[in-house]
């Protein structure tokens, strides 16, 4: 009996820890002139978010999806922002969805979902991210602020409701 109770504990516990959290940011600062890349401030962020996030932080991130880049150099600032993140966890930035196609995304943690065992961070441009987060299941997702660069949505599994925004907290860069 006692060992029964022990293995069905052990079973909910294995189960209770394969459920993901999806966190979604915007990319960083981008320059002045709305040119290609990142500023200087953006670059400064990527950095910044080698800490936030990396292997010594809470959030286990394992799973790393930016929008696919254009071959001419435009929508590089997600990739340019993760990258070095990416680099420290040994991960590769999977880009294989295009900025304007959510259900990509759905498609992509679906199938992390069944065989991942950490989290997820998707980097985004901000006006995406509420597509995003409508296409994995909240139906009241919210909007990403226009003049802000700073923020992290949290949608646990199953992906119904962003839980809460909270700041990176980047030095010199956030209040």
């Amino acid at each position: 009996m006692r060992t029964s109770i022990l293995l069905a504990l052990a079973s909910l516990l294995g189960a209770i820890s394969a459920q993901q959290t999806v966190y979604l940011i915007r990319h960083g600062e981008k320059p002045a002139d709305d040119g290609d890349g990142l500023s200087a401030q953006g670059l400064e962020r990527a950095q910044c978010l080698r800490n936030v996030f990396g292997a010594s932080s809470g959030y286990n991130i394992d799973y790393i999806i930016a929008e696919q880049p254009k071959s001419s150099g435009k929508r590089t600032r997600p990739l340019m922002t993760v990258q070095p993140l990416a680099d420290d966890l040994g991960l590769t930035v999977d880009t294989s969805c295009d900025r304007d196609k959510p259900k990509c995304v759905t498609k992509l943690v679906s199938k992390y979902d069944k065989h991942g065992s950490g989290n997820i961070l998707i980097c985004w441009e901000h006006d995406a991210l509420t597509d995003i987060a409508e296409a994995l299941g909240d139906d009241d997702a919210p909007t990403y602020p226009d003049d802000s660069f700073n923020f992290i949505w949290t949608d646990p599994s199953p992906y119904s409701d962003v839980t809460s925004e909270t700041s990176e907290m980047c030095p010199g860069l956030d209040s």
